[in-house]
């Protein structure tokens, strides 16, 4: 399987959505995320979508070729260049020592990025919980973003607990 972005162009008219995504269940791919924004129409009355989706090797022609008998016209098309990702929990004060700022120390790195963030407050004055997902080029780029957290972990007294798990 290989994970690709799409960003898709299709006339905006009910069902149009749903023509542009049943090429990618019928050659064997899975959505990983869509995104949909109708506000942004064009002259045309068209609208872009954006899909993430994972798909056999070798089956992308084929879906390009579904996609535009339905109508649909593929803009972009772009491998997944972060393709290591791990899991990890952050326990403390994650807000009052700025959230944005540990963040930013791996987004900027260029190598990796924070892809996913949720987190848990349960008071103002108690320790809040987090789950972050960081995504990397590569084994070698995942393992220095991690040393790049822990050093603000351990600056910000942040806990992180590392899943057991290799790239995920």
């Amino acid at each position: 399987m290989v994970q690709v972005s799409m960003k898709l162009e299709m006339k905006d008219t009910p069902g149009q959505l749903v023509r542009a995504l049943k090429p990618i269940s019928d050659t064997g791919g899975n959505i990983i995320a869509v995104i949909h924004q109708r506000e942004s129409l064009t002259r045309a009355e068209v609208i872009d979508v954006q899909v993430v989706i994972e798909l056999p090797e070798k089956r992308l022609e084929e879906l390009v070729a579904r996609m535009n008998e339905q109508g649909v016209t593929v803009q972009r098309i772009g491998t997944e260049r972060l393709i290591h990702k791990k899991s990890l929990i952050l326990i403390g004060h994650i807000m009052h020592t700025d959230l944005t700022d540990t963040v930013d120390h791996i987004d900027t790195t260029g190598y990796a990025e924070v892809s996913e963030l949720e987190l848990i407050m349960p008071a103002i004055a108690e320790p809040s919980s987090a789950r972050m997902m960081i995504k990397a080029t590569n084994a070698e780029a995942m393992n220095k973003a991690l040393e790049i957290l822990r050093q603000v972990a351990r600056k910000k007294d942040i806990l992180v607990i590392e899943s057991l798990e290799e790239n995920g």
